[in-house]
């Protein structure tokens, strides 16, 4: 449900921000390698930034192409070009791409004999002689000198899916991009997905022509098995594959995470059980495809997708992420498995990790100890032997991300709060200065205009004894004798925030006016179970209880509200989309007596019909917790009903079904 909420107007100012630089894929800047620069996108080449000065250098001339993100070769003589995308589901994954020659600037494309825009996750092998891709579901390798193209994998299928994921892959473990090349450059690793027993859900089109046709989604409910998930080392030179020989069935396992251990000819992977509660780590000979247990964590309710795989120490160690203390912290993790090392040490939570800098022992990291509405950047010795100390001015309330050049020294800035537009800086980190005080965050919050009617935040304990956060925006010329009509905006999963001190968290790009001003109260409420870095009992104590402690949560904080002396207890809205809507549902269903009318968008009404790997995740398997799905499911409450309820679902919605609003 995490991809249908409202994109706050903080996320996609902070897109345009760092849109300066040429951006992979994924969110960060394409640093060089020694980390002295990094390279931009402009008028169809690319250009060469040099750090501190900001100097520039074409390093490839217009190519003609509308370039989207790029890649160099280890070498850095030829780079690989990514154009022409189209969408695989949610994100363009699959499109056209070129290799370019830096030094004559001369352009050929890869997979001239495949269709248009049908190529994903292209890499250079580790000499650059190479490029490996899939189409079609199978995974293929063109070399660069003779431009032939040989086919790695034949069996690839519309449901055999190699190097690369099935529908619920994708949308719940963020997994997309299914092969890596081995350091040596011989073999690649790749997924291998069998989603042939995997139910079809049919969605109909009714509007593009006059006869309508139905279009199938390969979709796992929850209950349902999920597609059988393998890993194979595949040389390149045979097109030969052995499978690692992982123990485990391999349909009641997930394998959300693989690469390449540096250095070596061994694969390291994450698996989970079907409830996701168990967590192990194998180390792979890819050779024989032996696969040794190096750690195994086990949590009452879940345990969540690994970020990345970061090897330190000559590759003899894992930092690792993990909550079994109670707060996210990093630890390093022996490759036996037998040593393992606290790095980040207190009642806090490591929201995320920013950089390893291994040569000065300082592990950059996000975390906000006191105000889990914010965000900061700290350092911690990297052998596990200091303190965390803040990096960020505290000078500068709010919300900070860093983006931190790979040796270290070099950082892009960017501040914002509820009320303070994005700016971005360019930083030395050795001195913690900008660069120039001219371009630096503080001369540029001199030039920003004053928010007038600031959005504020606050705390409420609700009957219960739980304290929440929440964001208000009061009407424009507030009147404290008056009485206002509230609109609560509400997620309540675990997939999602809608508390943070972020420039634009309170804007309502649904609503065709402004709130402040035609005399609306808007506010948010922040529950259990969202993931706010508030320790692990705060955000696990939802466990098979959606539905039920999240409304409860809610409800009993509105209830406070309610007693505010300018509240008008009488005109209570609620509104959200996906879980938020079924948050809605919830609350007007459970808690008539509170909220008088509600908007609900694409919500599910029924927690069965949701795909399996993100409500068993979160509800456990419906065949020991039915009655918990049951319980917490709007349609079970649909008889409390008594004010006003607009629903919104579309037909096209592949990820919360149209049928949620039928059976409603």
């Amino acid at each position: 449900m995490k991809k249908y909420f409202i994109i706050p107007l903080s996320q996609l100012l902070l897109l345009f921000l760092v849109s300066f630089a040429a951006l992979a894929q994924s969110r960060g800047i394409n640093w060089t390698k020694d980390g002295n620069g990094y390279y931009e996108i402009k008028n169809g080449g690319i250009v060469l930034v040099s750090l501190p000065k900001l100097e520039r250098k074409q390093v490839l001339s217009n190519t003609n192409l509308r370039i989207q993100s790029f890649q160099l070769s280890e070498d850095g003589s030829k780079a690989l070009i990514f154009t022409n995308s189209k969408k695989v589901w949610r994100y363009n994954t699959r499109g056209d791409y070129y290799v370019a020659e830096l030094s004559t600037g001369k352009v050929k494309k890869l997979g001239k004999d495949m269709p248009a825009s049908s190529l994903m996750f292209a890499k250079f092998s580790p000499d650059g002689q190479k490029v490996a891709y899939v189409n079609k579901h199978n995974l293929y390798v063109e070399d660069l000198a003779t431009n032939a193209v040989k086919a790695l994998t034949t069996d690839g299928t519309d449901r055999l899916i190699n190097g690369t994921f099935d529908w619920v892959y994708e949308e719940e473990f963020d997994s997309r991009d299914g092969f890596h090349w081995s350091p040596d450059g011989n073999s690649i690793a790749y997924w291998q997905l069998d989603a042939s027993r995997i139910k079809n859900f049919l969605m109909i089109n009714n509007t593009d022509s006059i006869y309508a046709y139905t279009i199938p989604v390969e979709y796992p409910k929850v209950g349902e098995n999920p597609s059988a998930c393998r890993v194979g080392i595949v040389n390149v030179a045979t097109a030969k594959t052995n499978w690692l020989n992982v123990p485990g069935d391999n349909v009641q396992h997930y394998i959300p995470r693989m690469d390449w251990i540096p250095g070596t000819n061994e694969v390291i992977l994450q698996q989970l059980n079907r409830e996701q509660n168990v967590s192990k780590l194998y180390v792979c000979d890819a050779t024989i495809g032996a696969a040794k247990n190096i750690y195994t964590e086990t949590d009452k309710a879940w345990i969540d997708v690994a970020d990345d795989f970061e090897w330190i120490n000559s590759n003899k160690e894992l930092l690792w992420a993990s909550e079994k203390d109670g707060w996210r912290h990093f630890y390093k993790i022996s490759k036996d498995g037998k040593k393992q090392t606290l790095i980040t040490k207190g009642n806090y939570d490591v929201i995320e990790k920013s950089l390893t800098d291994e040569k000065n022992n300082i592990l950059y990291f996000m975390a906000s100890p006191s105000n889990a509405t914010q965000r900061y950047l700290y350092k911690t010795k990297l052998d596990g032997k200091g303190n965390a100390e803040m990096v960020t001015s505290a000078v500068m309330p709010g919300s900070h991300d860093y983006m931190i050049s790979p040796n270290g020294m070099y950082a892009r800035h960017i501040y914002q709060s509820a009320s303070i537009q994005p700016l971005a800086e360019w930083m030395n980190m050795t001195t913690g200065n900008p660069f120039n005080m001219d371009g630096s965050i503080t001369n540029q919050l001199g030039r920003q205009k004053p928010v007038a009617n600031k959005t504020t935040f606050f705390k409420i304990k609700t009957e219960d004894g739980i304290e929440l956060d929440g964001w208000m925006k009061k009407p424009e010329n507030f009147n404290e004798n008056k009485k206002y009509p509230v609109l609560f905006y509400v997620y309540g999963e675990p997939a999602s925030q809608t508390v943070t001190d972020t420039y634009g968290v309170d804007y309502n790009n649904l609503y065709a006016g402004d709130l402040a001003e035609d005399g609306y109260i808007a506010i948010s409420i922040e529950n259990r179970g969202a993931p706010a870095p508030k320790g692990r009992e705060w955000r696990k104590s939802i466990y098979k209880n959606i539905g039920v402690l999240n409304i409860r949560d809610q409800a009993m904080a509105a209830k406070e509200i309610l007693k505010w002396p300018f509240v008008d207890k009488d005109r209570i809205a609620v509104y959200g989309w996906s879980g938020g809507g079924s948050s809605t549902l919830n609350l007007m269903f459970q808690c008539p007596e509170i909220y008088k009318t509600g908007i609900a968008i694409a919500a599910v009404a029924n927690q069965l019909t949701y795909d399996n790997v993100y409500q068993e995740r979160y509800m456990g398997t419906p065949l020991q917790t039915k009655e918990a799905y049951v319980k917490g499911s709007p349609i079970s409450h649909v008889k409390g009903l008594k004010g006003n309820l607009l629903y919104i679902h579309g037909t096209g919605d592949d990820n919360v079904h149209y049928q949620n609003a039928e059976m409603l």
